[in-house]
């Protein structure tokens, strides 16, 4: 038990930049006591005890900000960085080596019971704020952008973005221009205001084409317009 709570030290340790010691990662990381209680909870759940699992669970979350449901299962070297805003539900499996930023979540997509949670294969990477939703495989080394919402399957190897989400590198090849830095990735909010406008102004440029044609020949350049009935007035 001692040997697993030092390499969960160790991988905040080796993961960011900003814990300088033990004692930090002690101190002012609680997504390291939020995974340490979520083992004592698990164990709990599993032994049959899930009422008081999912009370010390709630308490864990109304001290971390971080909720972490007692069925999930999480493999070695977990890491939550900063967490606040983390859920993962009752079914998830989580593999070794993930690491996740704060306001992630892997959720369900209804009422449907079973798997119903996603499971994150070994050395994942899951950005702010991405959801991942229902019973779907995020395969092994696969990286998913930041704001994201993922509700399909993502093979091994790929990095993941935009709403939903669509693969945008796949085993090293880029079939989008993306870092691979989850801070770097496309915004999917911004992407979508820049094709808006590229379309706003396709239009624009497209009225106001008819506008000069209409001028030209001595009509109206929208039958039908107020401008229209008035001239005719």
């Amino acid at each position: 038990m001692f040997a697993r709570m030092r390499a969960d030290i160790a991988a905040i340790k080796e993961r960011d930049p900003a814990c300088p010691s033990t004692f930090s990662a002690l101190t002012n990381y609680p997504g390291l006591w939020a995974v340490w209680w979520h083992r004592i909870t698990h164990a709990l759940h599993t032994a049959g005890f899930v009422w008081l699992a999912r009370a010390i669970s709630q308490s864990v979350r109304h001290h971390t900000g971080i909720e972490i449901h007692p069925g999930a299962s999480i493999g070695e070297d977990f890491f939550i960085d900063h967490g606040m805003g983390v859920v993962i539900g009752e079914t998830s499996v989580i593999g070794r080596r993930v690491t996740i930023y704060q306001g992630v979540t892997l959720g369900g997509t209804g009422k449907e019971r079973g798997k119903r949670h996603p499971t994150i294969e070994d050395n994942v990477v899951i950005g702010v704020g991405a959801t991942i939703l229902g019973n779907i495989v995020i395969g092994h080394g696969s990286k998913v952008g930041a704001g994201a919402v993922v509700v399909q399957a993502v093979p091994a190897s790929c990095t993941v973005v935009g709403i939903p989400g669509r693969v945008a590198v796949r085993e090293g090849q880029r079939i989008e221009t993306v870092d691979l830095h989850h801070e770097d990735l496309p915004d999917p909010v911004v992407e979508m205001f820049r094709a808006l406008q590229h379309r706003i102004d396709r239009l624009e440029n497209r009225l106001a084409h008819d506008e000069d044609i209409a001028q030209e020949d001595g009509r109206p350049a929208f039958p039908g317009s107020v401008a229209d009935t008035e001239s005719k007035g």
